[in-house]
């Protein structure tokens, strides 16, 4: 009797470490062992508690379920749907796990085992059982993993509820009670008991896989029309600047026709006229003119409105930028890297308070066209990648080049090297 008390000690403490490392894991937080403990104190003294055998077993894994997403909602954060689908997984899988194993050992053991070949017998079932349970437990961590954006997650609360009360339903009236007694009908029963339950785990393994792959084709659609979004904005830039390249070349064109006619007023003395004139050629100037010249206008045109946003936001920027001449690069990859990377850069600064300060440097390094992001940031790890990184990586793949981005002491680098082939006069190399 208290070998059979200290395995069921042992089983209660594995099933409460299984728990607690899934949950933690599925909620994207580092295990504790305190957790544990505590969570584990909490399961002995529901067990303690005395019930009719009706229905204690449904009323202990019902209270295990709560304290489960109690843990979840108040020591992990997780919100309420993330919490009830992470006990309902966890409690359900642990319960499958040793039914079927039950199911199993009842088919297989001989009915009068006793002594130290039934005790060896039991523990080897309840190490299958948490065999079983880790490998579901993986199996379910790789269909809905940690860290990933899963839109409408409470829609698998209520699979996962049926499965759930489905398991409790089947223990408290088939393994309630086992028979010392092993016939056939027996043993098929138990077959068709191990056939079902193993038919409920795949159903709600491939349930979680379905939901995984309409997630991620929903964050591919969101993708697509971000990307769309930026396409059409980087072809909005690309034409403005043709626009403006456009006015600047007839405002050259006329140049000379304008200093006739301030010629022409002056020399009659008509010097009030003169300013006049003077002045509207000077805020035709400034209109044509751009805060940055980087030897693409499409760029140019980008880079005024992405400075003028940092400027509103209280961002300085120091940009010195030397591209290739029109033609060695296409245009719209230009500014798609720039229009990422300062929406990056300029998202990171806002909130740091003070006057933070976004660098951008550009310029020819051997035969790669080298370009620098630079710009402070909050502490903590370097952040996944995400839509805007992935553009620039595919325009870094599209020129042969590389792209890393780093993150040390409180400030984020993006480092490019593109391979485009650049005319060696006129275009300042940059060493180191």
């Amino acid at each position: 009797m208290e070998i059979l008390l200290f395995l069921d000690g042992c089983t209660l403490a594995g099933q409460a470490l299984l728990h607690t490392a899934f949950l933690s894991r599925l909620c994207g937080k580092p295990w504790q062992a305190r957790v544990t403990a505590a969570y584990l104190l909490l399961i002995c003294a529901i067990q303690a508690v005395p019930l009719p055998a009706a229905v204690s077993m449904p009323v202990a894994l019902a209270a295990d379920l709560a304290v489960l997403y109690a843990l979840a909602r108040l020591h992990f954060r997780c919100g309420r749907a993330a919490a009830a689908t992470a006990a309902l997984l966890a409690t359900y899988i642990t319960q499958i796990s040793f039914g079927m194993v039950t199911s199993v050992e009842v088919v297989l053991l001989p009915p009068l085992l006793q002594g130290f070949l039934l005790y060896a017998a039991l523990l080897l079932a309840v190490l299958a059982a948490f065999a079983v349970c880790a490998a579901c437990y993986a199996l379910v961590l790789r269909a809905i993993p940690p860290g990933e954006s899963l839109p409408s997650l409470g829609l698998l609360i209520f699979p996962g509820a049926f499965c759930w009360a489905a398991e409790i339903y089947i223990q408290h009236t088939a393994y309630s009670v086992v028979s010392t007694q092993r016939t056939l009908r027996m043993a098929g029963v138990h077959l068709a008991l191990l056939a079902v339950q193993a038919l409920g785990l795949a159903s709600l393994l491939c349930t979680l896989y379905a939901y995984r792959r309409a997630c991620r084709g929903i964050q591919a659609q969101a993708e697509l029309d971000s990307l769309g979004q930026a396409a059409r904005a980087q072809k909005a830039y690309v034409a403005e600047a043709q626009a403006r390249d456009a006015e600047t070349r007839a405002f050259r064109h006329d140049f000379q026709n304008h200093l006739a006619v301030l010629r022409g007023l002056l020399s009659r003395g008509e010097t009030a006229h003169a300013a006049r004139y003077l002045e509207r050629l000077e805020g035709v100037s400034a209109q044509l003119s751009l805060p940055v010249r980087t030897g693409s206008p499409a760029v140019d045109v980008l880079l005024s409105g992405k400075l003028a946003r940092a400027r509103a936001a209280g961002i300085r920027a120091e940009v010195l930028v030397q591209l290739p001449p029109e033609g060695c690069a296409d245009s719209f990859d230009l500014c798609v890297v720039f229009a990422n990377a300062l929406d990056n850069a300029i998202e990171a600064c806002r909130g740091l308070g003070g006057e933070p300060l976004i660098r951008v440097t550009g310029a020819r390094q051997g035969d790669f066209l080298r370009l620098s992001f630079e710009n402070p940031c909050g502490g903590g790890p370097l952040p996944p990648m995400g839509t805007g990184l992935r553009n620039i990586q595919a325009v870094a793949a599209k020129y042969q080049g590389t792209m890393i981005a780093e993150q040390s002491d409180g400030r984020f680098r993006l480092d490019m090297l593109l391979n485009i082939p650049l005319p060696k006069e006129g275009i300042p190399e940059q060493n180191g």
